[in-house]
């Protein structure tokens, strides 16, 4: 019988202060309407499509906004005071059970086939906690125009898809250090620094692999990351800014 898994959308708004939200006259940025239809709706029409997850639940911190989009039977849980807190508060409540696929409401690019191939990946790999990363090659031989944060390795360049996995409980233990390292993404020599003075020197001398990285966390945190390599470009675009927007646009005008 196939594995079936649950997806927990992080889809927490800024409040006034989020120049997205404010700018397209919304009052959560999963609002936005990205060609005629809401972020969220999108992530959300993926995932059900995927044909692989059972249940999906909205952390969100009005239920009203996701109802509005999704209907009033969506499952919602309040959002906590960052990322990973919420997706903590999600397990220990009992809303989110594992294997758990763990996203955000901006990713409105997000299609069936990449939720699937992700969480195949998941399924096939021996790790607890799996993230998914895109290739600057397989990103800007598609988009070539598209503005990514590469973290580039001895091997590999590559950026982040806003695609989690966690098989068990064990991915716990990530989630305590992914506060800090939001604080961080921007900055890799900050990220490969929170893991070990050998991989930092590493990375700054171009001889860290991305597997040597993914060691190096595993051993750090005591249990097993792998990286899940997306083949599709669209994956590592969210909106995060309008020309995320006017781009998402212009690819699922090509979509059809």
């Amino acid at each position: 019988m196939a594995t079936r898994w649950t997806a927990l959308i992080l889809a927490a708004g800024r409040g006034p202060s989020d120049p997205m939200a404010s700018a397209y006259g919304v009052a959560n940025k999963c609002a936005i309407p990205v060609a005629g239809v809401a972020m969220l709706a999108r992530v959300a029409g993926a995932l059900a499509q995927s044909g692989v997850i059972d249940r999906t639940v909205i952390s969100i911190e009005d239920r009203d906004i996701a109802a509005k989009i999704l209907g009033d039977e969506v499952i919602t849980i309040a959002s906590s005071t960052s990322a990973p807190a919420s997706v903590i508060a999600a397990i220990e409540t009992g809303a989110a059970s594992f294997p758990l696929l763990v996203t955000t409401g901006d990713h409105a690019l997000l299609t069936p086939e990449m939720v699937r191939h992700f969480c195949r990946a998941t399924e096939n790999s021996a790790a607890d906690f799996t993230v998914g990363l895109a290739t600057a090659e397989v990103i800007l031989a598609a988009w070539p125009q598209s503005i990514r944060t590469f973290f580039r390795f001895a091997d590999v360049r590559v950026s982040g898809c806003n695609l989690f996995g966690l098989k068990n409980d064990k991915g716990r233990r990530l989630l305590a250090r992914w506060q800090y390292l939001e604080a961080v993404r921007k900055k890799p020599w900050r990220l490969v620094a929170a893991f070990g003075v050998l991989p930092l020197l590493r990375f700054v001398t171009g001889t860290l692999t991305l597997a040597a990285a993914t060691r190096a966390m595993s051993r750090q945190l005591g249990l097993t990351v792998d990286a899940v390599l997306m083949p599709f470009a669209e994956a590592a675009i969210d909106v995060d800014k309008p020309a995320d927007k006017e781009l998402a646009e212009e690819i699922l005008a090509k979509r059809g």
